[in-house]
């Protein structure tokens, strides 16, 4: 294979790291801590330079990114004409071969090509064109798990080809193996941790924690377990100047790091009986993360926990199902709130509107996108 520095993330160590909207600060300072260079917010990512090392690490230990992508070229692409006539031109073969699957995503907005599901099409012709030209065979498309995720984004008339170096989004971490109805997505729940300001000095708790996730979002940050340290493999690897001695090196540092959770540090409970064995099932999958206690206890049943960090996501009318319950829901969860005394909570609104519900005054109100959900993080303080 080809190992000319031919490729945009070759010569300029360049990349580009996705995250969901509201996150672009906390994912830019994360990068940096893992070894990342001019580390640059933009819409829903960072652009980033890293060396080899960097960007393995990244990919191992980021629990904010959604996918990490290598750039290959860019330019000016006004018609699906063109941009089969230039793709067909990228040489293919240096990701993949004939023996691996391959799988287009693709983005469109502003420009003359309008369809994105159209533009996918397009570029999995020229990726597929280039083989049979070279080789009179293709490779198979797989589009739930395939060996190379291309990446395709155009935005006013220029066309952007990159490598998934993930090998998939990284928000699925691999330990939620029983759900719950509309689950928190994996990334979100590390950044409302992340935004708690919490550093495991004082006990975290979740009232109403559903199957799991920020408690085990919070184990992963305290603990330093990397959050990809189930992962199968990453697309990295398929990338022609992968070192595999390098990863090696970089995977074995991080798993050194992890360190034991305390017994105490973190619990939750839930009214919901399903989900409390989910939360368990899935939280002992984790490292220490049968020390983690979770209860069947309804929320205003709990002796209020004192000094420690309160971290929820309430039920909204997609959860219950009877919208109708939903204000009368917050209104008591402010009622049990106010009960912590000396505490910092730290509620995940789904639904913004029910924010005035709860009866309490925020400290402050911070955008950030659950899925399709456009909620609000809300900081509140409980004097002693």
């Amino acid at each position: 294979m080809s190992i000319k520095k031919q490729f945009i993330y070759q010569r300029f160590g360049a990349y580009f790291a996705s995250v969901c909207d509201g996150v672009e600060n906390l994912l830019k300072q994360e990068l940096l801590d893992l070894g990342a260079r001019k580390a640059q917010t933009v819409y829903r990512g960072v652009n980033f330079d890293a060396d080899q090392d960097a960007l393995y690490r990244i990919n191992y230990m980021s629990g904010l990114a959604t996918r990490i992508y290598a750039p290959l070229m860019q330019f000016a692409c006004h018609s699906t004409k063109y941009l089969h006539r230039t793709a067909v031109n990228i040489p293919w073969d240096d990701f993949l071969s004939l023996d691996k699957t391959f799988a287009i995503s693709a983005t469109v907005s502003h420009s003359a090509i309008k369809h994105s599901k159209y533009a996918a099409l397009c570029l999995k012709d020229a990726v597929a064109d280039y083989f049979w030209e070279k080789y009179d065979k293709r490779p198979n498309v797989d589009t739930d798990n395939p060996d190379v995720w291309i990446n395709l984004h155009i935005q006013e008339n220029k066309a952007h080809v990159s490598i998934d170096t993930s090998g998939g989004s990284l928000h699925r971490r691999g330990y939620r193996v029983m759900s719950t109805e509309a689950p928190m997505q994996e990334s979100v729940a590390a950044a409302i941790v992340r935004m708690s300001g919490w550093k495991g000095d004082r006990p975290l708790y979740d009232p109403m924690c559903g199957s799991g996730t920020l408690l085990a979002e919070a184990a992963l940050y305290y603990s330093k377990t990397p959050p990809a340290w189930q992962r199968k493999a990453f697309g990295f690897i398929h990338l022609p100047d992968y070192k595999a001695g390098v990863w090696k090196n970089v995977k074995q540092q991080a798993d050194k790091a992890v360190r034991d959770i305390p017994t105490g540090l973190i619990e939750g409970s839930d009214r919901d009986r399903n989900a409390v064995q989910a939360a368990l099932k899935n939280l002992e999958i984790l490292p220490s993360g049968k020390r983690i206690f979770v209860s069947c206890t309804d929320f205003q049943s709990l002796k209020p926990p004192k000094k420690s960090v309160i971290v929820c996501n309430p039920p909204y009318g997609i959860r219950m199902g009877n919208k109708d319950m939903v204000p009368a829901l917050h209104q008591k969860l402010g009622e049990f709130l106010k009960k912590c005394k000396g505490s910092e909570a730290f509620v995940y609104f789904g639904n913004p509107e029910m924010i005035p519900a709860l009866g309490l005054e925020p400290k402050w109100q911070k955008f950030l996108k659950n899925g399709g959900l456009k909620g609000k993080l809300v900081k509140y303080i409980i004097p002693d």
